[in-house]
């Protein structure tokens, strides 16, 4: 099939710039190098884009197509940007297209990414970094992962498409190859389940197992531990929503989920964060925080709604705020995972609440362990 008339509108526009780039007089500062080319490389990225028409329907060759960059010998803002870097971002128009069904426009997603840089949200997790405003995070992963996303790619339009961006399946905005002094960097930028409003007081990864699922005495003394489906159950934690939240939430994840199994997905988690209202109202946002004034926290506030929060029903005990999204879904059930589920079910017996299970006894486990944490 001919390239539409947009593609070939693009890779002319990325022809014209992939072996010589003088640098823009835009400033990219960051502590490390990676972080100055993953700046640059979005704000270059999303600029060129603004000139491209934006096509009526997305065709077969978008979610294969790729833009590539190449800077050579660049000499401005040299202390922390570095002299040669390639950046190469995955079907762009593709994650245009979810950007905008996801309601997530260019000027915010620019501004977000580009304006300081991202931050480590813990300093001991190397992979994973959240925007200076928290809107977004920024996940380095593997060349496995991003296959696995070229799979699925199609798919997973498709369902955003078909639930009219409401799902619980990570928001995936954006996919890139960063790559300087002989090093590749994959990197892929999500929405940020826990929001940007509220500050989360407690947050649990969820599998629906609980053999080795609790969380270790060295992920405790975190200042904000991800505790686990053992921890989650001696806490006693109830997620109050009220029946008729819990029937839409629940629909969805079954809709999601069932996605999951028909793409062999599995060894994902459910994330669900806790934001204490009251205990929110007594907190105060520390002078060094690095969020502008009109980002900080206000109770009140209902001008924004985050997409994976749900506060708590009228008669609940205590006032609250869930975000709860589906994490780490780029686990295929092949040879890798058989293995491991013989192994376990040979180490606790076949009866055992084991993890790793055929993605259709997964995803089941999976939603009748959340139904029944929610009322």
């Amino acid at each position: 099939m001919p390239p539409t008339k947009a593609a070939e509108d693009f890779q002319t526009k990325v022809k014209k710039h992939q072996n010589f780039k003088k640098q823009k007089h835009k400033l990219f500062r960051a502590k490390e190098p990676l972080l100055s080319v993953l700046m640059w490389g979005i704000n270059h990225t999303i600029n060129e884009l603004g000139h491209v028409r934006i096509p009526v329907m997305l065709l077969p060759e978008d979610f294969k197509a790729y833009t590539k960059t190449k800077v050579d010998n660049q000499y401005f803002n040299k202390d922390v940007m570095p002299s040669h870097f390639k950046v190469k971002e995955y079907c762009p128009l593709v994650f245009r297209n979810l950007r905008e069904r996801f309601e997530v426009g260019d000027d915010q997603y620019l501004y977000s990414l580009t304006k300081s840089e991202p931050v480590y949200s813990d300093p001991k997790d190397a992979k994973f970094l959240e925007s200076f405003d928290r809107r977004f995070i920024v996940k380095f992963i593997s060349s496995d992962e991003v296959a696995t996303i070229h799979s699925i790619l199609k798919y997973y339009h498709q369902h955003i498409v078909e639930t009219r961006g409401l799902t619980l399946l990570p928001q995936f905005l954006g996919l890139y190859r960063l790559s300087y002094e002989e090093k590749e960097t994959y990197v892929c930028i999500m929405r940020n389940i826990f929001g940007h409003r509220f500050r989360v007081h407690k947050k649990y990864d969820l599998k629906g197992s609980t053999v080795d699922r609790s969380a270790s005495e060295k992920e405790k003394t975190k200042d904000l531990p991800t505790f686990k489906d053992n921890d989650f159950l001696q806490d006693g934690i109830v997620i109050d929503i009220g029946p008729e939240a819990k029937k839409a939430f629940l629909e969805m994840l079954q809709i999601d989920i069932n996605f999951l199994a028909s793409q062999n997905l599995m060894d994902y988690s459910m994330m669900v964060g806790i934001h204490d209202t009251e205990r929110g109202e007594q907190e105060v946002v520390p002078p060094e925080s690095p969020l502008p004034a009109e980002m900080l926290q206000q109770e009140g506030s209902d001008e924004e709604k985050d997409a994976f929060s749900f506060p708590s029903g009228g008669a609940a005990l205590k006032r609250e705020i869930y975000y709860m999204g589906l994490i780490d879904i780029l686990t295929n059930y092949g040879m890798k995972k058989r293995t491991a589920n013989m192994a376990k079910t040979m180490k606790h017996g076949a009866d055992a609440d084991i993890s790793t299970v055929k993605p259709e006894q997964y995803a089941r486990r999976l939603i009748e362990f959340i139904a029944k944490c929610i009322r």
